[in-house]
């Protein structure tokens, strides 16, 4: 069963859908609507992947890793469903980036690709928006890049690992304002979800709450304020969140 983590009258709740509303797990059951929809983890280390799709890379002009390209996040900057996002006044290219996140479910140190799934509890849907403007290196990104505040929606629900029984075979699509502009599959990552766990496990320890987020297909388009941004990946949900500008951080009321 799909799980969410809701705010609702002032505390948080875990929810799964039922008939299109929220069910809580105190029993009440609320309109989707009426929720404060949180991130459906409490992440711990965030791992990111740069190009991990070839056709993205190429996309981009850059030769396609020989090696994983893995980046920290910070925790400020997840946010969930239906929120809003940032864009900066001096901001001339700013993309989302669909991609599927692999939730960790419990300590791993050294693992072989073969015994990957055992490690991870669930998957969710990362909407990891780039900054382009500060992009400095071939290394990409640097902290202004991938680090902003609020800068990556992600849920809304957490899909437990036996429902998605192979994460190399999702179809992702990303919408603004309703019309298609990306469309991809897992089954065209250059690093599996296996390899990454192998490979990140082969140097520290992954601990559970852990995400990693597996790159994005090509398809990046800028995008402006009152965008509304769908991300979906097929079997998981969809993932909406909307643009805004400066301005509406100095209003006052």
């Amino acid at each position: 069963m799909k799980k969410a983590r809701v705010a609702y009258k002032g505390a948080v709740h875990e929810a799964h859908e039922e008939d299109g509303y929220l069910r809580l797990t105190d029993g009440r059951r609320i309109k989707e609507e009426d929720a404060v929809w949180l991130p459906p983890v409490e992440a711990g280390t965030i791992f990111a992947l740069g190009l991990n799709y070839a056709d993205h890379a190429e996309e981009l002009s850059f030769k396609a890793p020989e090696e994983p390209l893995v980046f920290l996040k910070g925790p400020n900057t997840l946010i969930g469903h239906r929120a809003e996002t940032r864009r900066p006044k001096d901001i001339t290219f700013m993309h989302y980036e669909c991609e599927l996140a692999v939730v960790i479910g419990k300590q791993a140190k050294k693992v072989k690709s073969q015994d990957a799934y055992h490690y991870i509890s669930g998957y969710t849907i990362a909407n990891d928006y780039a900054f382009r403007d500060y992009l400095e290196n071939y290394y990409r990104p640097n902290l202004r890049v991938k680090n902003r505040d609020g800068s990556t929606p992600i849920g809304p629900w957490l899909a437990d690992i036996s429902e998605i029984p192979d994460p190399s075979d999702l179809v992702l699509r990303t919408y603004i304002n309703g019309e298609k502009k990306q469309e991809g599959t897992t089954r065209d990552m250059i690093f599996s979800v296996p390899f990454l766990i192998e490979y990140l496990s082969s140097f520290m320890t992954l601990q559970p709450g852990d995400l990693i987020l597996t790159g994005t297909p090509k398809g990046a388009v800028d995008t402006k304020p009152g965008d509304v941004v769908t991300t979906e990946i097929v079997g998981i949900g969809k993932l909406v969140n909307t643009i805004i500008d400066d301005a509406c951080f100095y209003r006052t009321v």
